[in-house]
């Protein structure tokens, strides 16, 4: 059941009582001023009525219906009223707006009907003459107590119900204000009550948060003030309890806190009994919510449950390498040690746990870089040998077979001093990024675009390759300009590399709202998608083969890579099999 506050919970039914009150004394005012308003209408109607007789008492006796219909009109333009003068018959002699000739007669009308009956006659209703809502009254015209016909009287119902409209809005408008007034002295009364309660609430949740030196304040009423009095002794017998509880375990925590390895207490069944927040972290648990259940419930790897069950099954300490798999896996190294309790009997087991996930990492990154840079010295290495053999075992007898092996010595040799290169200015670029020793300048990239492509344009036409450029002006940004040429270079020569002879090769530099994309099209073989993802990896090669033909190291995309990431930007490729690539530089604009 959901809870309310003592306020929201009497409140509304108060409120809704004033509402209603208001609303039922709201709807008899308003019909009784209705009905005031309306007898005061008719009341007027019927003075005038009345005087109206006096004045065309003689022509009605006469049946004179020229001077009635005159009389009409002149004396309702003065009051402003609409008159009608019948005869016992019912046929119209006068009227203040209309020909009497061409009027109906009126002997039905309700109000006639009730004057010539010899009563005063009031009626509301619509006028199909002055097409609008008028009010009624008729008085009968007797002489010598034979009724001889009548005089109405008529006003548009219009103005009174514009009059009482504005009356209806005041009283609305005056409601609403008694109602908030009402409800804000309601609330202030309501919170005046409820005031001590919040207090003694709030003192209980301080108590319940361990800050038991608090006390509640003690109030005048007397059932409030009994149960003040009682949380207070509470909260003061507690609070020496706990004292030493509290601290024992904070000694205990910080203990476990300050390591940086990840300790785990087990019962003999297994059973969390407490762990530290590095272990909590490395096997991905909630410490507060594994006290007390299972691991097997907690942390879900079937590696570290037989680690324990061989630490719980054994005396001695054992210790293992365990594997986390996941995305990506995580190494530990776990040692394993019984739990002795004060007497020294065996309890459950401690686990101490390394995360070694990292080393793996290093020696995995070190292993497959020298078994890279290992196969791709081999080669030329390898050929050179080779060629200065032959040329040491007197092979060359030709002068063109020497010229040949001194020109495979030289491509190979140059391979290797362009493999070298590479690595050493990826080196000097990883360390640059990571120890954020890039240097960076306000600058034009339109310029760099410009500079990296004059260098690139003899190599290009040496390829039969057409070098297009489109660069917007003033493209702004932190820049390094001589690594950042060294990247668009790079980009460049692969597009030739891979481009057929006659192929044009498009580069653009433009900007969005807050970035500078250089890109760099061609329309060469494409790449599969399956190669993508790792496209900017060392000694990634699309086609290794090929790749070694064009003279290419297998490091100028990780360059690319590195001289990005080092301007606060990235890199992306798009590319089509058979349609071309697009390589694409996103750097942080300056505005």
């Amino acid at each position: 059941m959901k809870r309310r506050k003592l306020v929201w919970n009497v409140f509304p039914y108060y409120l809704a009582i004033i509402i209603l009150a208001l609303v039922l004394a709201a709807l008899y005012a308003s019909s009784e001023i209705r009905r005031l308003y309306f007898d005061e209408i008719t009341d007027a109607l019927e003075i005038r009525a009345r005087l109206i007789l006096r004045r065309v008492a003689d022509p009605l006796a006469a049946g004179d219906g020229a001077t009635i219909d005159s009389l009409c009109k002149e004396l309702g333009q003065l009051s402003q009223t609409r008159i009608t003068v019948v005869d016992r018959e019912g046929r119209i002699l006068g009227d203040s707006d209309q020909d009497p000739a061409v009027m109906e007669n009126h002997a039905q009308r309700p109000e006639i009907m009730q004057a010539l009956a010899g009563t005063v006659g009031t009626e509301i209703r619509f006028s199909n003459t002055l097409q609008t809502t008028m009010i009624y009254v008729a008085v009968p015209a007797d002489t010598d107590g034979a009724i001889i016909g009548a005089v109405r009287t008529a006003n548009p119902f219009t103005a009174a119900e514009s009059a009482l409209a504005a009356l209806y809005r005041k009283l609305l408008l005056n409601g609403l204000i008694i109602t908030v007034v009402a409800t804000l002295l309601s609330l202030f009364l309501f919170r005046r009550i409820t005031r001590p309660l919040a207090q003694l609430q709030q003192g209980a949740t301080a108590f319940a948060d361990g800050r038991l030196a608090s006390r509640l304040a003690v109030t005048n009423i007397e059932e409030i003030a009994v149960l003040a009095e009682s949380l207070n002794l509470m909260a003061g017998n507690l609070a020496s309890r706990i004292h030493l509880i509290e601290q024992q375990r904070n000694e205990l925590e910080a203990i476990l806190a300050s390591m940086s390895e990840g300790v785990i207490a087990l019962d003999a069944n297994e059973n969390v009994v407490t762990l530290n927040q590095t272990a909590a972290t490395l096997l991905e648990i909630d410490p507060t919510g594994a006290q007390g259940h299972p691991i097997h419930e907690v942390a879900r790897f079937a590696t570290l449950h037989d680690f324990i069950g061989r630490a719980l099954a054994g005396d001695r300490p054992v210790e293992q390498e365990i594997v986390l798999t996941g995305e990506p896996n995580r190494y530990l190294h776990a040692h394993g040690s019984g739990l002795l309790d004060a007497e020294g009997r065996r309890v459950g087991v401690v686990v101490v746990i390394n995360d070694i996930t990292r080393l793996k990492r290093l020696e995995n990154v070190r292993r497959d870089f020298v078994a890279n840079v290992s196969h791709e010295l081999k080669t030329p290495i390898t050929a050179i040998a080779g060629a200065a053999e032959t040329l040491l075992d007197g092979g060359g007898e030709k002068p063109d077979d020497n010229r040949k092996f001194l020109e495979m010595i030289i491509r190979h040799t140059a391979r290797l001093n362009s493999l070298v290169e590479d690595l050493m200015s990826l080196a000097r670029l990883e360390n640059e990024t990571e120890g954020g020793k890039t240097r960076l300048s306000s600058g034009d990239v339109a310029a760099v675009v410009e500079s990296s492509v004059l260098t690139c344009r003899q190599i290009a036409q040496t390829r039969e390759v057409i070098i297009e450029v489109a660069a917007d002006k003033n493209l702004m940004a932190q820049i390094n300009p001589v690594q950042l040429e060294h990247a668009l270079i790079n980009l460049i020569d692969n597009a030739t590399k891979y481009s057929a002879p006659g192929s044009t090769i498009y580069m653009a530099a433009t900007a969005s709202d807050n970035e500078i994309i250089v890109s760099v099209q061609d329309h060469g073989c494409g790449i599969k998608s399956v190669h993508l993802p790792r496209l900017f990896e060392r000694f990634y090669r699309v086609d290794a083969a090929r790749s070694r033909h064009q003279g290419g190291t297998g490091l100028g995309l990780a360059i690319v890579k590195h001289v990005v990431q080092a301007h606060n930007g990235r890199v992306e490729v798009k590319s089509t099999l058979g349609s071309g690539s697009t390589f694409s530089i996103y750097l942080p604009r300056l505005v």
